[in-house]
């Protein structure tokens, strides 16, 4: 694993990031919810942009991988001004988000606020307000009760080891952050790479989001059978097709 640069932000943080410059569009590579950017969508993005000499960031959110900060102190706000600050800052000209899962609903956020730099979006498996549909499709009365009484809930994890720290800080910002309560104002191209077997985001939520995009250009790719992750050798393949024909077009 390559050492990392720091972006140094002006409120405190410091954001792990690796870039590759080149031509544009640019692509920028938003993870998952305790996720970070050594994935291998992340790598094989970057391998692909490396190959064509095309531009490419990807980094870690605070409380993520190799960046500062806990965890447990992160909300869906904090994260979006950390993609913000990354796209202001490391990068140049029209880019395209690609945003994995929760990566999606950040991607989202940075869209309506930069629409004049973020030119396309690929969402895989994108989790737009999924904090909402946990709240009140995944938890019963004793895990709302108990992060309502301490603050915080301590949720299974099927990736890993360590449980996902659920917050009411978390709940209630991702409240405020909600991108599909309405029109979704992204006039860009949009495609939904979405996985029929993902047991964390039903597959019916891309055309839910196709539904509220204001764009005219919106694709949704099913892909039968595909999990959550869309991690295999088809998976990356797939994906890196899908970035470099919307790259052709912007």
């Amino acid at each position: 694993m390559n050492s990392p640069q720091y972006l140094e932000t002006a409120y405190g943080a410091k954001i792990a990031y690796h870039k590759h410059e080149g031509k544009g569009p640019g692509v920028v590579f938003l993870g998952g919810f305790m996720s970070d950017m050594e994935g291998s969508k992340a790598l094989a993005l970057e391998a692909y942009c490396k190959r064509v000499g095309r531009a490419f960031v990807r980094f870690d959110y605070q409380g993520h991988g190799q960046s500062s900060g806990k965890f447990a102190e992160g909300t869906i706000g904090i994260w979006a001004r950390d993609a913000m600050t990354v796209l202001d800052t490391l990068t140049e000209g029209p880019q395209i988000l690609v945003g994995s899962s929760m990566g999606g609903w950040i991607s989202m956020l940075v869209s309506k606020a930069r629409p004049g730099r973020v030119k396309g979006f690929v969402g895989i498996a994108a989790a737009p307000d999924f904090t909402v549909r946990m709240w009140n499709e995944d938890f019963g009365d004793a895990e709302r009760e108990e992060i309502l009484a301490k603050g915080a809930f301590m949720r299974p994890c099927d990736y890993g080891d360590e449980p996902y720290t659920i917050t009411k800080a978390l709940i209630e910002d991702g409240w405020d952050n909600r991108v599909i309560a309405g029109p979704l104002k992204m006039d860009m191209p949009v495609r939904l790479i979405q996985g029929t077997e993902d047991a964390d985001v039903p597959w019916q939520t891309a055309q839910m989001i196709a539904d509220k995009l204001t764009s005219d250009d919106v694709e949704i790719i099913l892909v039968p059978g595909g999990d959550h992750r869309l991690s295999t050798d088809q998976d990356l393949k797939r994906l890196i097709r899908i970035v470099d024909g919307l790259a052709a077009e912007i």
